[in-house]
């Protein structure tokens, strides 16, 4: 039973110790042939057994609980997730990634989609930020360069909080600067970065990118469409672009997607028209 002595009373519990503190005492052990052999480590304190095949189920769970909760603790309600790519430059700066003269010209020609992501991300945030305290429509992307960098840099560039969801890639990578640091995270597993993209997701905004975009954009439609998820605005920027690597309508002439499947996106070309369309499909 709590005791009341002017301070915030809290649940009796007969187990003081926590396991913080537990790890603690494990560390000042006496150094003997039996406190040095990998048994004897604590569970939740041990490396090698934590990444061992047997507890991947585990991993899932912690990776899917640990952003959760911090999520849950700085109080954000809802997101507007934005991908994109990540070879995409900023206007004015090399295209690193390209392989070839074409690639270079084609990649430095779509670097005016990162300007409108920029542009666009400052819309939600300075609406985020005026309306909620930085608490709904709050700008989530993959942490990474190109698009994603410019989402971050949008609402950086208004005092505005962003998230970033971040994954271990084999090649060497960090988040870009413009995140807010508390709400930077990493993944292992895909499966579930992608959950916490979708699960505060008021609307998504897709700009120009490559394999990573296209499965995330997939993947929201198929849910929208099988009603595995809530209709929420889906919005491709770039007619030129998506018109091209995508004929919609064809799908729909053969029968693959119904007529009416074309309805859950929008395809615009400016950063005012997509937020636009959030403000419409919300009331807001």
């Amino acid at each position: 039973m709590a005791e009341d002595n002017g301070h915030e009373a809290t649940h009796w519990d007969p187990f003081p110790a926590s396991a913080a503190e537990d790890q603690r005492r494990s560390d000042r052990v006496p150094d003997t042939p039996q406190t040095r052999s990998p048994t004897y480590r604590l569970a939740y304190a041990d490396d090698a057994f934590l990444t061992s095949e047997p507890l991947r189920g585990v991993r899932l769970q912690l990776e899917m609980l640990k952003p959760e909760m911090a999520l849950q603790e700085a109080g954000i309600l809802s997101t507007v997730v934005l991908f994109g790519g990540a070879r995409i430059p900023e206007p004015g700066k090399p295209a690193w990634a390209a392989r070839n003269p074409r690639q270079r010209e084609r990649l430095e020609a779509n670097a005016r989609y990162y300007d409108e992501a920029r542009r666009f991300a400052g819309l939600a945030s300075c609406h985020s930020a005026n309306t909620s305290g930085g608490k709904e429509y709050v700008i989530v992307t993959g942490g990474g360069p190109g698009v994603m960098e410019a989402g971050n840099r949008g609402a950086s560039d208004v005092g505005a909080v962003s998230i970033a969801l971040n994954i271990t890639l084999p090649h060497e990578q960090a988040p870009n600067a413009y995140v807010t640091p508390e709400l930077c995270f990493n993944f292992h597993y895909f499966a579930i970065r992608k959950m916490h993209f979708l699960l505060r997701a008021k609307a998504m905004a897709i700009f120009p990118g490559g394999f990573g975009t296209l499965d995330e954009l997939m993947e929201a439609l198929t849910l929208i469409q099988t009603g595995r998820m809530e209709p929420i605005p889906v919005i491709l920027f770039g007619r030129s672009f998506w018109e091209r690597l995508i004929d919609f309508e064809f799908l729909a002439e053969e029968g693959t997607i119904a007529p009416e499947d074309l309805s859950l996106f929008s395809i615009v070309d400016t950063a005012e028209e997509g937020w636009q369309i959030i403000r419409d499909f919300y009331g807001i």
